[in-house]
This record gives C-alpha cells, sequence and structure tokens, in this order.
C-alpha cells in the first residue's frame, strides 16, 4: 500500500513539473511573439532579446551580476533577457510580460546583495538596462540628466569633463547603476557636507505599469517622493533622474592611515566615535576593519583604516585634526592633495597614478561571492564591546570579513526623516556595513561564512539601534524578512522588514503602491506591497 501511495505521489510530482515546465516554456514563447508584435519596430526589439538558446544569453546574464554567489547551476534563471535600446522597448516589456504572466527584474548594475536584479524563483524576464545609460551635463545650471543603466563611475567621469568644481554626492564604488543606488538612498564621501545622492534628484522619467512616460509633473508628488529612496523594483522603471550638481573646492585632500591593533587601533576606533558625526561637515573619516597577517607566519591580526576625504586643502585639515582627533597621530606626509574627481579613484582603492579612464569600467577588478548586511549606531560602542567583535575576526571564517562604520551627522541631521523614504538621519553617529568574502568552493563552506556574518550581527545587536533595529535598504538583506514568492502579502508581513528599512515611511511607501500598481506587478522579495481597500477584503 505504502509502495503505491509513494508511486502515485512521484506520478504526481513529475506530472506537475511537467506542467510548470510546459507552462513556463508558453509563457516564454508567447512572451517574445507579444514583444516583436507589439513593438514598432521588430527587427530592433529582436536584436535586444536573448533566451538560452541565443549563444549570448550566458554572457549577457553574467555580465551585470556582481554577486557569485547567486551563479550556481541552482540559481532559477531568467527566459527571457531584454537589454533596452529605447523607452518603446521598456513598454512593451511591461505589457506582454504582465499579459504573459512573467515577472519582471531590473538591472542596472547588478549590484543587488541578494540577487533580486537578477534572480527569481518565479517564472521571469531580466529587464537590463546596460544600454539605457546616457548622461548630460548642464555646467550653467550646475544639473545634470543620467540614464538609470551608467554607473556612478561613469557620472563621475563626464560631470568630471565638462568642470573641475562640479561633483555629486553619491558612493564609492564606481561599477553601481545610477538605478538601484538612487532608489534606495545612496550614502557617500560627500553626504555629510550635501546629503544622500537621492536628497540632490529633482526630477525624473518613469514608466509606470501601465506604460506610460511621466517626469516629476505628471507623475506627481507622491510618487516622486517614493522612487528617491522607497528602493527600486516596486512602482515602475525609472528610466533617468534630473540631479543637482554641487560645488567642491579645485582641490582636496585625502589620507589612508592604518593602524592594528598594537597600534592602538580599538583605542583609535572608540575616540572616533565621540567625533566623526560632530566634526567640520567638510570633512569625512570612515573606518575600514578587516584582519591582516603580522609579521608572525600565520597570525592575524585585527587592523583600521581611516579612509578621509576633505574639502580643503592639508595645512586645514592637519589642524582640524590635530583639534578634534589628534590621538591618530596624522602627519603631512599621510596626506594627499588632488582634485575630486582623482578622490574617487582613491577612496575606492585604484593604485595612485591609475587613468581616469578606469571610471568607464563597468565590471569591477574582482567579483567575489560574499554576503552583506548593516546597522546603525546611536551611541557609542564600549572599547568591551570593540573587543568583543575582534574577537569575532579571529574565528576562521572571519578572515573573509570586513566591516565598515560610516559616519553621519552634518547635513544628514538636517534633513527630517520623512523628507524621502530614507530615514536615517540626526541621532545616529555612524552606519555598519557588514560584509563577507566566500573563500572557499562549494555549499557547504559558502552556507559556514554566511552563519558567521550572522553570528557577528547577532552579537551586535546591544550595541546598535532598536525598536527597529535599522537597516540600509541598499544593502539588502532577505535574513530581516520577505514577501511570499507567490500570493499576497500582507501590511504586517511586509512590515516586519519595511520598518526597518524606512522607519514610518513604511506606510506612506505601501500607499503610493497601492495607488500606482495596485495589482502589484512590480514585486520581488522585498518589494512594497499593495494593500486591498478593506470593503474588497470583506467581499463587500
Amino acid at each position: 500500500m505504502a509502495t503505491a501511495i509513494s508511486s502515485l505521489v512521484s506520478i504526481s510530482l513529475v506530472l506537475l513539473f511537467s506542467f510548470v515546465f510546459a507552462t513556463s516554456a508558453d509563457n516564454h514563447e508567447n512572451f517574445i511573439q507579444c514583444l516583436t508584435s507589439h513593438s514598432m519596430n521588430a527587427t530592433s526589439i529582436s536584436q535586444v532579446i536573448y533566451t538560452p538558446n541565443n549563444s549570448s544569453y550566458t554572457s549577457v546574464l553574467e555580465f551585470s551580476l556582481q554577486n557569485p554567489r547567486f551563479l550556481t547551476p541552482d540559481t532559477p534563471k531568467p527566459l527571457v533577457i531584454i537589454t533596452p535600446l529605447y523607452e518603446s522597448h521598456i513598454q512593451v516589456a511591461i505589457k506582454c510580460g504582465r499579459n504573459h504572466g512573467l515577472q519582471i527584474r531590473i538591472r542596472s548594475g547588478g549590484h543587488d546583495y541578494e540577487g533580486l536584479s537578477y534572480v527569481s524563483h518565479v517564472p521571469f524576464f531580466i529587464l537590463d538596462m546596460t544600454n539605457i545609460r546616457s548622461i548630460s551635463v548642464d555646467v550653467e545650471n550646475s544639473t545634470a540628466w543620467v540614464q538609470s543603466g551608467a554607473t556612478l563611475g561613469e557620472l563621475y567621469y563626464r560631470i568630471a569633463e565638462k568642470s573641475k568644481t562640479l561633483a555629486f554626492p553619491a558612493g564609492i564604488c564606481s561599477t553601481v547603476g545610477v538605478g538601484g543606488y538612487f532608489s534606495g538612498g545612496g550614502y557617500g564621501m560627500l553626504h555629510r557636507k550635501f546629503g544622500l545622492a537621492a536628497d540632490n534628484v529633482i526630477d525624473a522619467r518613469v514608466i509606470d505599469v501601465n506604460g506610460r512616460i511621466l517626469d516629476r509633473e505628471s507623475m506627481g508628488e507622491d510618487l516622486f517622493w517614493a522612487i528617491r529612496g522607497g528602493s527600486g523594483g516596486s512602482f515602475g522603471v525609472v528610466i533617468a533622474w534630473k540631479i543637482n550638481l554641487v560645488q567642491v573646492p579645485s582641490i582636496v585632500t585625502v589620507f589612508r592611515v592604518p593602524r592594528t591593533l598594537e597600534q592602538n587601533a580599538t583605542m583609535l576606533v572608540h575616540r572616533w566615535q565621540y567625533i566623526a558625526d560632530k566634526i567640520d561637515n567638510n570633512l569625512l573619516i570612515s573606518v575600514i576593519l578587516n584582519t591582516v597577517n603580522t609579521s608572525e607566519e600565520g597570525n592575524r591580526t585585527v587592523q583600521a583604516t581611516f579612509r578621509t576625504l576633505f574639502l580643503g586643502r592639508t595645512d586645514e585639515l592637519l589642524s582640524l585634526m590635530q583639534k578634534n582627533f589628534p590621538e591618530l597621530g596624522l602627519v603631512e606626509a599621510d596626506c594627499i592633495e588632488m582634485s575630486w574627481i582623482e578622490s574617487t579613484l582613491f577612496v575606492y582603492g585604484f593604485p595612485n597614478g591609475s587613468s581616469l579612464d578606469v571610471l568607464l569600467n563597468r565590471t569591477p577588478p574582482s567579483r567575489p561571492a560574499f554576503k552583506g548586511k548593516s546597522d546603525y549606531v546611536k551611541k557609542p560602542i564600549s572599547e568591551i564591546g570593540l573587543e568583543g567583535l575582534w574577537r569575532r575576526f579571529f574565528e576562521e571564517e572571519g578572515a573573509g570579513g570586513r566591516l565598515i562604520f560610516f559616519p553621519y551627522g552634518g547635513r544628514m541631521n538636517e534633513i527630517p526623516e520623512s523628507e524621502i523614504p530614507f530615514p536615517h538621519r540626526a541621532g545616529n553617529i555612524f552606519h555598519i556595513s557588514y560584509a563577507v568574502t566566500i573563500l572557499e568552493e562549494g555549499v557547504e563552506a559558502s552556507n559556514r561564512y554566511i552563519d558567521w556574518i550572522r553570528r557577528l550581527y547577532s552579537y551586535m545587536a546591544p550595541y546598535v539601534s532598536k525598536s527597529p533595529r535599522e537597516a540600509y535598504a541598499n544593502y539588502r538583506d532577505l535574513d530581516i524578512g520577505q514577501n511570499n514568492d507567490k500570493g499576497k502579502t500582507s501590511y504586517a508581513q511586509a512590515s516586519v522588514w519595511g520598518v526597518k528599512y524606512f522607519k514610518n515611511n513604511t506606510n506612506r511607501l505601501v500607499q503610493v503602491k497601492t495607488m500606482v500598481d495596485p495589482g502589484n506587478y512590480f514585486r520581488h522579495e522585498q518589494s512594497i506591497p499593495p494593500v486591498s481597500p478593506w470593503w474588497k477584503k470583506r467581499g463587500n
């Protein structure tokens, strides 16, 4: 009897998966037919459609796939990849995706920490924005239009082509795509002076679920508010952003000063917490924590590297440091004067003297598999707390660990929490970025490294924000909660992770989502869900 039941279950599963596969295949073929039949130029769109049968499919998929943790044989792959050349291609893709039940994943630079811009567990296609990447800089008005497929490096490069004293407050990693970065807020070396990238967005072009192309005026202030920090993939496809550029000196000063535990790193990091958010707004000092080998073979120690950008000259910087942080022992030989555009290479870690052309490279120098998390700190961590952190670094998997303490204060304190969806403003001393590089091959090894960073995150709980334990939306972390893969997600379920990213802005994001995409076409594991009106819930 048991054998018969087992056989029936096996047959049922085979039939089920055969049905799912056949349905997906049908959707895939019908989707492609829809794309070509509804496109104004069937030839042009056929040139940007890639299926698994296409010889270029794998290279297109992997080109902007920045975390090899999601490049395994078991990782779900898209049925189709579209690399649109024109806005009309995006409009048709949305229309056909809706009509044929294929989920859309929108990829700008491919840096999503959980791979959500190129992985889904339901039938899906990737809208890869690589070709939608033009940048137009208006020096006279200190503005620029930048399309979502451009990278931060490309944006910086095009600004510097036109001006030596204009800049934009954005991130350190030059290969990050503008679309995803702006959508989550976007902090960087200039945010204490000028705020986030999203704080400096003044207009946008969005294609909504109905295929309409909207600007700030036609989309309305609610949707314009939501796309600036409410995270990507929820409200539509943002094609382009108009940004305010900022004035910087023609010469800035940088330094990178490493200190190990044997060189009083514990005391220095502890002291840094008391000045990092209060020091002059023109100065940002971040701290990078990792292990390095000591002179003794096989031994490791923790190193804290103090990385700085100052909007001014060396003599003024030395005076500020002597007044506010003399313990670091900064000397003139540590400081390097350069242009702002050169500083973007320095803080990223390119070798001194590198050509500015490296900013145009869309692929990073290396792409290790990793897992990331984030936190916000409102009270200084004690030296005892830091010493407990160091002990985690000395565990075997800690060799792949890297933390960055990134200071807030300055302009970040002045902008209200509700100004845009990004809420992490006054009251935060610094933000913690956690990352662990997976240094060994295989699923078991990968799980060990991921377990290590989860243990580290648990250890840090007493020292970081509470109720909620805040997190940064651009450092996507499915450990803090996620939506249902299939079916509806309740407001209560989405709030588990939503309030950590957006705090009290979560409710307004849900309201905007309900207004602009009530059918929830634009969705993923941490997209903003719509809510049904109460009378629909009651079936009235």
